[in-house]
């Protein structure tokens, strides 16, 4: 398996495995990944098995601390220099989960904040994920404010 940061090709593999990935109220949609693909092609980093895409993950900077729902759908927000990695999503296609793909692309993305010298990453989830991103390091802060899709998150930031 290979990483490698996405190009405007992979648009339509990145919107085919967000849409196997999360309920169509959370996931983001062709022109959304289209938007942040544009802005920050370099936070958008690909798991590829024999060259396909079956994982990624995606998300902006910014000196903003907490994930706000806005942040999802206006790309103008990404601060290249910004102290934060916000994750978006972890996204892996089904026939790959419980592999290892999440946690290979996700040790990628906190080396590479790591070595772009962030403050940290941060991403929200659903309660039952919570223990797996404490895997990582992650700690969980509560409640997000996020609505996102109607549904209950939890903040969980990485300090680096």
């Amino acid at each position: 398996m290979e990483i490698r940061t996405a190009v405007p090709a992979d648009l339509d593999a990145l919107t085919a495995i967000e849409a196997a990935c999360f309920p169509a109220a959370e996931a983001a949609g062709r022109e959304s990944l289209a938007r942040r693909l544009a802005v920050y092609p370099e936070h958008f980093w690909l798991l590829l098995e024999e060259g396909k895409p079956v994982a990624f993950v995606n998300g902006m900077c910014t000196d903003t601390p907490d994930l706000a729902d806005e942040m999802y759908e206006d790309a103008s927000l990404h601060s290249e220099s910004g102290a934060w990695q916000m994750i978006f999503g972890v996204d892996t296609l089904p026939d790959f989960r419980r592999q290892g793909c999440a946690a290979r692309l996700l040790h990628h993305v906190i080396d590479q904040a790591r070595v772009q010298g962030r403050k940290g990453v941060v991403l929200t989830c659903k309660d039952k994920l919570v223990h797996y991103y404490a895997t990582f390091g992650f700690v969980n802060e509560g409640v997000s404010r996020s609505t996102h899709g109607d549904v209950t998150w939890y903040q969980m930031r990485l300090r680096l």
